[in-house]
């Protein structure tokens, strides 16, 4: 195949990657793409079979090498689990088996409570459980 040939598969490949969400597995077939697109660019691609060789092999190398690596969550990265007993502030009051707004970590959050008593405005209460993007709260 031509240089460029590789080289529009691969850019191909990467833009596929970022059009499709997901398996994070386009971008290391684009990047061998793109190396053997080089390759042959400057003579040393070789023969077709050799050139779709190569392809594979950097690949699949580079798939079962880095993948793993930038699918990780960074070092530090904290879960929303995380926030389970942590302190948040009421921004309105919030009535008994009532929907209000909550300040927590310096984001606004949809807060609720099962409590059978009003909580008002400025109370500091305590995050019970987290369901998607709704904090539970607990009087502290």
């Amino acid at each position: 195949m031509a240089w460029w040939g590789w080289v529009l598969l691969g850019l191909g490949l990467l833009a596929a990657e970022i059009a499709v969400p997901g398996g994070l597995f386009a971008l290391f077939f684009g990047a061998g793409a793109l190396l053997v697109g080089v390759l042959a660019a400057v003579g040393l691609g070789g023969p077709d079979w050799l050139q779709w060789l190569l392809f594979t092999a950097v690949s699949v190398a580079l798939l079962v090498t880095l993948r793993g690596r930038l699918r990780r969550p960074a070092a530090g990265a904290r879960t929303v689990d995380t926030l389970v007993g942590e302190g948040a502030v009421l921004l309105d009051d919030l009535p008994p088996g009532g929907v209000s707004r909550a300040e927590l970590r310096g984001t606004s959050w949809t807060a609720r409570s099962r409590s059978p008593l009003p909580l008002l405005r400025g109370a500091r209460c305590k995050v019970e459980r987290v369901d998607g993007l709704t904090l539970w709260l607990i009087p502290e």
